[in-house]
């Protein structure tokens, strides 16, 4: 009978004890969860936020490592004191080149004239020297107008090279703090821009930068 009662007692503290362990799991299933879309709530925020920042780099692109400029060529011709110097230079030797061949050619039309006014009056012999003599004439100023065309387009090559060399290693020099990618040179006849923005023009540099070299190096 103690044993009955004993068995009787312990039951109703086991199922006491059974649900109470059944609730704690129910308890801890419903933290979990909500522990779970915390977690998945977080993450995608966080997710969501990466994408963000991703898509405003993208947009923003990198910043301040291309940079363009350009001079116009024009502009410079027109107030580079070296430029107009070399342009003055090959203008008195294209006039010397011209009044040297212009010289020859009145010599040489001088007896043409002559030959001319003697006319029926020359002998055969006279006639054939005078038309080996005027082949010779016609030969001599055709090469004497190629040697000195060439010594001017020599002198044009040189002077054109000079120039270059000068622009090319001021614009090194210059860019060197300003760091431009690239510098153009535009001219209103030949060039292939056809649209662009006067704040990149560094025209107003070039030249007063190439100017205060020249008086530095004249030659």
């Amino acid at each position: 009978m103690l044993k009955n009662k004993k068995k009787g007692v312990c039951a109703p503290f086991f199922f006491i004890f059974a649900d109470i362990m059944k609730n704690i799991s129910t308890i801890l299933s419903i933290v979990a969860i909500a522990l779970a879309g915390g977690i998945y709530f977080f993450q995608a925020h966080e997710i969501k936020e990466l994408k963000k920042q991703e898509a405003a780099d993208k947009n923003v692109g990198p910043v301040n490592t291309f940079k363009i400029a350009y001079f116009d060529m024009d502009s410079l011709q027109a107030h580079y004191e070296y430029y107009k110097f070399v342009i003055g230079k090959l203008r008195d030797q294209e006039n010397n080149v011209n009044m040297q061949l212009s010289s020859l050619d009145r010599e040489n039309q001088k007896k043409m004239d002559y030959w001319r006014a003697k006319g029926n009056n020359m002998t055969q012999a006279e006639a054939e020297q005078a038309q080996a003599q005027y082949q010779n004439l016609q030969q001599e100023f055709a090469q004497q107008k190629q040697t000195l065309e060439q010594g001017l387009y020599k002198n044009q090559e040189e002077y054109r090279t000079k120039l270059r060399s000068r622009i090319e290693e001021f614009l090194k020099s210059y860019n060197k703090d300003k760091h431009y990618s690239y510098i153009f040179q535009y001219d209103h006849s030949g060039s292939i821009i056809l649209t662009k923005d006067s704040l990149l023009n560094i025209s107003n540099d070039v030249i007063d930068g190439l100017n205060a070299e020249y008086k530095k190096n004249p030659q």
